[in-house]
């Protein structure tokens, strides 16, 4: 089964729009739920009779095998994020597929490094993890935290936060800023973008020294950032991030009605090892399609962003709209997100099975 029953054990008013679900982890189910800093959840609920799902971000550590933490930040008509800012309680139980992501950080105790984390509003979900991760399990490292918002009242794990710099106080450097709240330094004032990346590698941050950084916000930031720290000089092998969703307009056929093209594609779904004989055209979305035709498989933006739906294409070749949610390692390597794929060979054989 994709999807496993998780018990929530503790919520958390974060901030006015943003909660923390915490989760108990029988030992049934534990090893199942073991994750990489950075990664995320995907949860299925029913909400006015129509089946949603959403991905929502990992913020506990994962040297806690005994629960598993999610910060879920309510947006103006989300279906998901408002059930579970005003309707759940503790006792509540949701269904949720085993952690998943690239967005990853794997802890050397024997390393000695600089990270510099960077993350707007509810992007310090994942961050936190890491950051937690870092702290905890590399010793010799130490960490420079840029954290935007709106004003003070909008800092979600301000006490989490503010606890770590009190306990590393000679590894861990917190920076904050706000757009909605003037303060006494200029440099912090506004949102974190490209000029504010320039002007602090003029003052602050010697971006010649940091092995690795970690980026998670709204896409304009994230975009912005990461080609201000490459102008500084910094590889982007070396910059990772993590988008929540993506802006760019998906393509347009598969939101075309496809239902009178003629369908001379031979499509093979494996899952579950099982196999899946579909005819489908090259207008036709690949998930949507296995979808429609009955077939269970794994899925949650649908945007190009979460990876959720990756699988390894076995034979054929395919388009693809975005691919925010994959490594060019992997892309390299023949997966694909079938959200975003769509035919240009005339037989296609997509493995579910070998993503796992």
């Amino acid at each position: 089964m994709m999807f496993k029953t998780l018990t929530i054990s503790k919520i958390v008013k974060e901030t006015p729009d943003c909660v923390s679900l915490e989760f108990d982890l029988p030992q049934s189910i534990g090893e199942r739920f073991a994750f990489k800093p950075g990664q995320y959840l995907t949860f299925k609920q029913v909400i006015d009779g129509e089946e949603v799902r959403r991905s929502y971000s990992i913020c506990s550590s994962a040297l806690n095998t005994k629960s598993i933490s999610v910060a879920v930040k309510q947006v103006e008509g989300g279906k998901f994020s408002t059930f579970a800012n005003q309707g759940l309680k503790v006792g509540d139980k949701l269904e949720s597929m085993k952690p998943m992501g690239n967005f990853t950080f794997e802890a050397d105790p024997e390393q000695s490094n600089s990270y510099l984390l960077i993350a707007a509003g509810s992007g310090i979900t994942p961050i936190l993890s890491i950051l937690d991760s870092i702290l905890e399990s590399e010793p010799k490292s130490d960490v420079i935290l840029l954290y935007g918002n709106k004003n003070i009242k909008h800092i979600i794990f301000k006490d989490i936060i503010e606890g770590l710099k009190n306990t590393y106080l000679s590894r861990l450097r917190v920076h904050y800023f706000f757009s909605r709240q003037q303060g006494a330094v200029d440099l912090f004032n506004g949102h974190i973008d490209a000029d504010k990346i320039s002007r602090l590698g003029k003052s602050l941050i010697d971006y010649s020294q940091i092995a690795k950084a970690y980026i998670c916000g709204p896409e304009q930031m994230i975009h912005s950032t990461k080609a201000a720290l490459e102008q500084e000089g910094m590889d982007g092998n070396r910059i990772k991030f993590e988008l929540f969703t993506s802006s760019t307009p998906v393509g347009k056929r598969n939101r075309k009605q496809s239902s009178d093209i003629e369908k001379t594609i031979d499509l093979t779904i494996i899952h579950n090892g099982k196999n899946h004989q579909l005819k489908i055209s090259e207008e036709d979305c690949i998930l949507d399609v296995a979808l429609d035709s009955g077939t269970d498989l794994p899925y949650a933006c649908k945007g190009g962003v979460c990876a959720t739906c990756k699988a390894k294409l076995d034979s054929g070749g395919v388009d693809m709209e975005l691919s925010y949610g994959l490594e060019q390692e992997e892309i390299d390597q023949g997966y694909i997100l079938t959200c975003q794929a769509f035919a240009k060979t005339k037989a296609l054989v997509v493995n579910f099975d070998k993503a796992l």
